[in-house]
Protein backbone atom coordinates (compact mmCIF):
# COMPACT_ATOMS: atom_id res chain seq x y z
CA UNK A 1 0.00 0.00 0.00
CA UNK A 2 1.19 3.38 -0.74
CA UNK A 3 2.49 5.46 2.30
CA UNK A 4 0.36 8.55 1.24
CA UNK A 5 -2.58 6.56 1.22
CA UNK A 6 -2.67 5.33 5.08
CA UNK A 7 -3.41 9.21 6.07
CA UNK A 8 -6.30 10.20 4.07
CA UNK A 9 -7.52 6.24 4.52
CA UNK A 10 -7.42 6.75 8.40
CA UNK A 11 -8.80 9.73 8.52
CA UNK A 12 -12.19 8.15 6.43
CA UNK A 13 -12.51 5.72 8.59
CA UNK A 14 -12.42 7.55 11.47
CA UNK A 15 -14.73 10.17 10.13
CA UNK A 16 -17.25 7.21 8.57
CA UNK A 17 -17.15 5.90 12.43
CA UNK A 18 -18.12 8.90 13.78
CA UNK A 19 -21.00 9.43 11.25
CA UNK A 20 -21.86 5.95 11.99
CA UNK A 21 -22.08 6.62 16.51
CA UNK A 22 -24.00 10.04 15.51
CA UNK A 23 -26.67 8.25 13.57
CA UNK A 24 -26.90 5.32 16.08
CA UNK A 25 -27.30 7.26 18.85
CA UNK A 26 -30.84 8.95 17.06
CA UNK A 27 -31.99 5.72 16.54
CA UNK A 28 -33.96 3.35 19.00
CA UNK A 29 -33.83 3.06 22.61
CA UNK A 30 -30.66 4.49 24.65
CA UNK A 31 -29.37 4.22 27.90
CA UNK A 32 -29.22 7.64 30.17
CA UNK A 33 -25.81 8.13 30.56
CA UNK A 34 -25.41 11.35 32.67
CA UNK A 35 -21.40 11.67 32.85
CA UNK A 36 -21.26 11.10 28.98
CA UNK A 37 -24.36 13.95 28.22
CA UNK A 38 -22.90 16.48 30.36
CA UNK A 39 -19.42 15.79 28.69
CA UNK A 40 -20.94 16.47 25.66
CA UNK A 41 -23.29 19.50 26.54
CA UNK A 42 -20.07 20.97 28.08
CA UNK A 43 -17.99 20.31 25.04
CA UNK A 44 -20.71 21.39 22.60
CA UNK A 45 -21.27 24.63 24.36
CA UNK A 46 -17.70 25.46 25.04
CA UNK A 47 -17.19 25.13 21.09
CA UNK A 48 -20.24 27.20 20.59
CA UNK A 49 -19.68 29.84 22.77
CA UNK A 50 -16.10 30.19 21.32
CA UNK A 51 -17.44 30.20 18.11
CA UNK A 52 -19.94 32.27 18.75
CA UNK A 53 -17.50 34.77 20.44
CA UNK A 54 -15.27 34.60 16.94
CA UNK A 55 -18.14 36.04 14.73
CA UNK A 56 -18.92 38.68 16.80
CA UNK A 57 -16.42 40.65 14.12
CA UNK A 58 -18.62 39.89 11.75
CA UNK A 59 -22.62 40.44 11.97
CA UNK A 60 -24.05 38.37 9.40
CA UNK A 61 -21.49 35.54 10.56
CA UNK A 62 -23.10 36.67 14.28
CA UNK A 63 -26.66 36.81 12.87
CA UNK A 64 -26.64 33.12 11.66
CA UNK A 65 -24.94 31.62 14.42
CA UNK A 66 -27.66 32.96 16.39
CA UNK A 67 -30.32 32.19 14.40
CA UNK A 68 -29.09 28.45 14.07
CA UNK A 69 -28.70 28.49 18.26
CA UNK A 70 -32.83 29.51 18.49
CA UNK A 71 -33.53 27.13 15.45
CA UNK A 72 -31.20 24.41 17.33
CA UNK A 73 -33.26 24.89 20.57
CA UNK A 74 -36.33 24.41 19.12
CA UNK A 75 -35.61 21.69 17.90
CA UNK A 76 -33.87 20.10 20.70
CA UNK A 77 -37.74 21.25 22.65
CA UNK A 78 -39.27 19.46 19.81
CA UNK A 79 -37.24 16.35 19.88
CA UNK A 80 -37.86 16.10 23.89
CA UNK A 81 -41.69 16.47 23.25
CA UNK A 82 -41.55 13.14 21.00
CA UNK A 83 -38.78 11.52 23.59
CA UNK A 84 -40.18 8.59 25.30
CA UNK A 85 -38.65 7.81 28.66
CA UNK A 86 -39.03 4.26 30.64
CA UNK A 87 -37.32 3.21 33.88
CA UNK A 88 -36.78 -0.31 34.28
CA UNK A 89 -34.85 -2.68 36.41
CA UNK A 90 -31.72 -2.31 34.39
CA UNK A 91 -31.96 1.40 34.39
CA UNK A 92 -33.37 4.48 32.94
CA UNK A 93 -33.87 4.92 29.05
CA UNK A 94 -35.00 7.15 26.62
CA UNK A 95 -36.22 6.75 22.93
CA UNK A 96 -35.24 10.14 20.71
CA UNK A 97 -37.65 10.85 17.65
CA UNK A 98 -35.58 9.41 14.97
CA UNK A 99 -36.52 11.81 12.66
CA UNK A 100 -35.52 15.21 13.89
CA UNK A 101 -32.21 13.43 15.12
CA UNK A 102 -31.47 12.50 12.14
CA UNK A 103 -32.07 15.32 10.35
CA UNK A 104 -29.93 17.44 11.84
CA UNK A 105 -27.52 15.18 11.62
CA UNK A 106 -28.09 15.14 7.31
CA UNK A 107 -28.16 18.78 7.64
CA UNK A 108 -24.30 19.04 9.25
CA UNK A 109 -23.23 16.34 7.05
CA UNK A 110 -24.70 17.78 3.87
CA UNK A 111 -23.68 21.28 4.76
CA UNK A 112 -19.74 19.96 5.27
CA UNK A 113 -19.87 17.93 2.08
CA UNK A 114 -21.58 20.55 -0.24
CA UNK A 115 -18.99 22.79 1.17
CA UNK A 116 -16.10 20.44 0.79
CA UNK A 117 -16.89 19.73 -2.99
CA UNK A 118 -17.21 23.75 -3.48
CA UNK A 119 -14.07 24.93 -1.63
CA UNK A 120 -11.64 22.02 -2.00
CA UNK A 121 -10.20 22.65 -5.73
CA UNK A 122 -9.37 26.58 -4.07
CA UNK A 123 -8.26 25.03 -0.88
CA UNK A 124 -5.09 23.12 -2.18
CA UNK A 125 -3.92 26.58 -3.88
CA UNK A 126 -4.58 28.11 -0.47
CA UNK A 127 -2.19 26.04 1.30
CA UNK A 128 0.27 25.93 -0.89
CA UNK A 129 -0.03 29.68 -0.86
CA UNK A 130 0.61 29.76 2.91
CA UNK A 131 -3.49 30.47 3.21
CA UNK A 132 -5.66 28.90 5.64
CA UNK A 133 -7.47 26.35 3.37
CA UNK A 134 -10.52 26.24 5.53
CA UNK A 135 -10.94 30.06 5.30
CA UNK A 136 -13.86 29.80 3.36
CA UNK A 137 -15.67 27.42 5.48
CA UNK A 138 -15.12 30.35 8.24
CA UNK A 139 -17.05 33.22 6.30
CA UNK A 140 -20.60 31.41 5.27
CA UNK A 141 -23.48 32.65 7.13
CA UNK A 142 -25.65 29.14 6.23
CA UNK A 143 -22.14 27.00 7.26
CA UNK A 144 -22.59 29.02 10.77
CA UNK A 145 -26.48 28.58 10.77
CA UNK A 146 -26.29 24.91 10.80
CA UNK A 147 -23.59 24.80 13.31
CA UNK A 148 -25.60 26.63 15.38
CA UNK A 149 -28.66 24.63 14.95
CA UNK A 150 -26.42 21.05 15.77
CA UNK A 151 -25.00 23.10 18.77
CA UNK A 152 -28.16 24.26 19.67
CA UNK A 153 -29.98 21.03 19.09
CA UNK A 154 -28.15 18.71 21.21
CA UNK A 155 -27.17 20.85 23.97
CA UNK A 156 -31.12 21.71 24.43
CA UNK A 157 -31.84 17.88 23.76
CA UNK A 158 -29.45 16.10 26.17
CA UNK A 159 -29.86 19.39 28.88
CA UNK A 160 -33.88 18.19 28.71
CA UNK A 161 -32.88 14.78 28.78
CA UNK A 162 -30.78 14.77 31.96
CA UNK A 163 -33.76 16.18 33.65
CA UNK A 164 -36.68 14.49 32.75
CA UNK A 165 -34.38 11.70 33.03
CA UNK A 166 -34.00 12.65 36.71
CA UNK A 167 -37.69 13.26 37.66
CA UNK A 168 -39.87 10.13 40.20
CA UNK A 169 -42.24 9.60 37.21
CA UNK A 170 -41.17 9.62 33.98
CA UNK A 171 -44.35 10.43 31.77
CA UNK A 172 -43.63 9.13 28.11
Amino acid sequence: MDPKLVTPILVAAFVLFAIYRRVRRNIGRQRVQPTRMRFRVIVLGVVGALVLAASVRNVQLFEGMLAGIAGGVALGWLGLRHTKFETTEQGRFYTPHTWIGLAVSALLLGRIAYRFMLVYPGAHAAAQMGASPFASYQKSPLTMAIFGVVVGYYVAYYVGVLVRSTQPSLPG
